[in-house]
């Protein structure tokens, strides 16, 4: 690696305001908001991913957005949007999601349980009972063979797709309005609490002014003077609407850190530090009232850690007392996150069992497949071969084995879809596939089956990839979701609830980059909870950059030779001083040594706040890049811009101009029109991103800005998402000494509190534990 000298830059630097360590209380001003650059909220919250997320991911928070966060594209105004259908399939989940809850506490009815050839064999006896058919006509063998019934048991019918909803009537945002003037809060939040609140939403303010803090960016600060102004004397602060209000908001912004629920005592000493007197009875009382939920989930033992046995009695006394002393850990969760990761969790257990025992062709063929290559190439085939739910784990390098193993699948004769985090990931691994295909044209093997790449966006919208069937299911027989560590724990539950039985899943992606914007961790629940076949590339990145990045995702910051300054560092002594290297490397410096327009460099630091944040960033940019006025909410044509059409997705485009209708832009190729009301929430200058928003993209070149008060940001997952975007090269400005191998070496990830993983142990034995069972 090579180091450049500093230059001098008498700009000063204003550290940002450090995140606090409990996730519950990091909050900052709208100023400093971190949220991401694609979905920013009007005044959030700053989360942390192991430190770094605390400066960089609000819009990724996981809350609930709202029908006005989608844009529709120019050319398909009269349509849904892709954002909009992507929000009414999360709504329509999440409905799923409550009838299967309801019909799981409902009585049962005889028979009402079983599935498959139990539940066949019950109608026949019925109806040969009632004499609605002889038994000739029931018993007797058909004509043409049945296909088997898959084992679990089956999937509840899906609701045909439905049009994204219109939003709040006219009406309902008036009255919201009004009483947010009696209140004294801002005007501007009346559609998002008409949105949050649902029909009455007047009525419910008025009645619990606390409900304020549903709509986002309201602190319970800002909450209680609401009230104060609403309710006057009757405003006590030991109020039971306000506590268990703060109880639910901490838990949201909990899932704004990525925990899909908390330990009960850690709520209830937050909540101490919001003025609630009593946390224990506020939980407790939100639990009554259906706000919160309560999981008590058993605690695994340490291996190696004597268990003391409990004394034994003829009564069997003792192994009741053994059952009761088994310990627990006590979990407080919001219904939605909960329920989510159940049908998670219920969805794959589904297709792990649903795999026909029977060999197929198409599994013949795809083990034929494999004996033609090597390596985990083969390794992933076969494991795709005999399991319907397969890890695969590597990094960019690494995604020619799942390029390879959907040409073997479509040769096969399977009709195959993949989608990637971004719409670089699609297209790169689209050419990858096409690559493939075209050898296999080349040698005379045409596929029999079908491929198509995709964003998950795209797939998740209907916008893109493979149809549905009746049932709302996709149709295919295998799914390779890439970037495997950016799915939520919703995203992810759609994706499986939407699989038909008998389909393969792939997961593939790069353990060691940052977790996903919204709530849970998936795939490393997956990986830890062992329940399916887990396959390693041993395919390195190659290059300096290669080698740094896979030195960093083990905890290693090594030196390596940079022959062609691939890897720069650049020192810098303040954030003024980091401004200014970093313009004169994107304008100057990396053009000249490397050929490369200034558009082909991206920068990246830790968050959108402070002197070296990518708000001074993007205007140091500008103004060097592309100089003018801001016509139209500090933007101009050619302005290069982050847009979000939904939470926790940043698209890269550019500003062509604007008019009444809103601000138009250039996505990917394709217009889009974002109305004047929503460009200070969804579009940002887009020279500087932070790493959340990066993850899922590369560049030639990257710039990483490392100022020193970045220091309480950085994490081993942070500095190798950053410092993998680069192809060609990567520089790094570097302002926070020591801290930057510390962080490497002793901070890998902030934990999450997730369920997934136990929900999973559960449900699906561990291969060796299920291997130990038949045996």
């Amino acid at each position: 690696m090579s180091t450049e000298s500093a230059a001098t830059d008498e700009t000063g630097s204003t550290a940002p305001e450090p995140a606090a360590e409990d996730a519950l209380t990091r909050t900052a001003s709208a100023e400093d908001t971190t949220e991401d650059a694609a979905a920013e909220r009007p005044s959030g919250v700053e989360t942390a991913e192991g430190g770094a997320q605390d400066t960089e991911t609000g819009a990724e928070e996981g809350a609930q957005p709202t029908e006005s966060q989608a844009e529709p594209a120019e050319d398909a105004a009269a349509q849904p949007s892709e954002a909009e259908a992507e929000l009414a399939a999360q709504r329509e989940l999440r409905e799923r999601i409550e009838r299967r809850k309801a019909e799981r506490e409902a009585p049962i009815e005889s028979g009402t349980k079983l599935s498959g050839t139990a539940a066949d064999l019950l109608a026949a006896v019925r109806a040969v009972e009632s004499g609605e058919k002889p038994a000739r006509a029931v018993f007797e063998p058909e004509s043409t063979p049945r296909r088997p019934a898959p084992e679990p048991a089956r999937r509840p019918e899906r609701p045909a797709p439905v049009s994204a909803p219109a939003g709040p009537a006219a009406e309902t945002v008036d009255a919201v309005r009004a009483v947010l003037a009696e209140g004294g809060a801002p005007a501007a939040l009346a559609e998002q609490a008409a949105t949050a609140l649902g029909d009455g939403a007047e009525s419910v303010l008025r009645e619990d002014p606390w409900q304020l803090l549903r709509v986002t960016g309201v602190r319970p600060e800002q909450a209680d003077g609401f009230a104060r102004a609403l309710l006057g004397d009757a405003c006590r602060p030991d109020d039971e609407r306000r506590n268990r209000a703060v109880a639910v908001w901490l838990l949201e912004q909990a899932a704004v850190a990525g925990h899909t629920a908390l330990d009960a005592p850690a709520l209830e000493s937050t909540l101490g530090r919001y003025g609630v007197a009593d946390a224990d009875a506020s939980v407790q009382s939100a639990i009554a009232e259906g706000d919160l939920l309560v999981f008590q989930d058993a605690l695994e033992e340490s291996p190696g850690t004597p268990t003391a046995p409990a004394a034994t009695t003829d009564t069997g006394e003792g192994d009741e007392a053994a059952e009761q002393e088994q310990p627990v850990r006590v979990l407080v969760g919001l219904e939605r996150y909960a329920l989510a990761e159940e049908s998670l969790a219920d969805g794959l257990a589904r297709v792990l069992n649903c795999l026909p025992k029977e060999e197929s062709p198409q599994q013949a063929a795809l083990l034929a497949a494999a004996g033609s290559v090597r390596g985990s190439t083969a390794e992933l085939i076969r494991a795709v071969a005999g399991s319907s739910l397969v890890l695969h784990t590597g990094g960019e390098a690494a995604r020619t084995e799942p390029a390879a193993l959907v040409a073997a699948a479509a040769a096969a004769g399977l009709r195959v879809c993949a989608a990637a985090h971004a719409p670089y990931g699609k297209r790169e691994f689209a050419r990858r596939v096409a690559a493939l295909f075209g050898e296999a044209e080349a040698a005379g093997e045409a596929a029999s089956g079908s491929a198509v790449v995709v964003t998950v966006a795209e797939l998740l919208s209907g916008a893109a990839g493979p149809g549905r069937d009746a049932e709302g299911a996709f149709e295919l027989d295998l799914l390779v979701l890439l970037d495997a560590p950016q799915l939520d724990v919703e995203g992810a539950a759609m994706l499986v609830e939407s699989l038909p039985d008998g389909a393969r899943l792939v997961l593939s992606g790069d353990p060691g980059v940052l977790w996903s914007a919204g709530p849970g961790r998936v795939f490393a629940d997956l990986l830890a909870a062992r329940a399916c076949p887990v396959v390693v590339s041993r395919v390195p990145d190659e290059g300096p950059i290669g080698e740094l990045v896979s030195g960093i995702g083990i905890g290693e910051l090594n030196q390596v030779a940079a022959p062609n300054k691939e890897v720069v560092i650049v020192p810098v002594r303040d954030a003024g001083e980091a401004v200014h290297r970093t313009v004169q490397l994107v304008a100057e410096s990396v053009p000249r040594a490397f050929g490369l327009p200034a558009d082909a460099t991206q920068v990246i630091t830790v968050g959108h706040g402070g002197a070296a944040g990518t708000r001074a960033l993007n205007v140091a940019l500008k103004e060097r890049l592309n100089p003018g006025p801001g016509r139209f909410g500090g933007f101009d044509p050619g302005d290069r811009i982050a847009y979000s059409p939904a939470p926790g997705r940043t698209v890269q485009g550019r500003v062509v101009r604007a008019d009444a209708d809103g601000l138009h832009l250039e996505c990917e190729g394709r217009p889009v029109v974002v109305r004047k009301e929503r460009v200070e929430q969804a579009v940002r200058h887009g020279w500087a991103l932070t790493a959340h928003q990066a993850v899922g993209q590369r560049w030639p070149a990257a710039v990483v800005v490392l100022p020193g008060d970045a220091a309480q940001g950085l994490t081993r997952a942070w500095v190798y998402t950053a410092f993998g975007r680069g192809e060609r090269h990567l520089s790094v400005v570097h302002g926070v000494e020591q801290a930057l191998p510390r962080s490497v070496a002793e901070r890998p990830a902030k934990p999450r509190t997730t369920r997934l993983q136990m929900l999973l142990r559960t449900q699906v034995p561990a291969p060796e534990a299920a291997a130990r069972q038949d045996a």
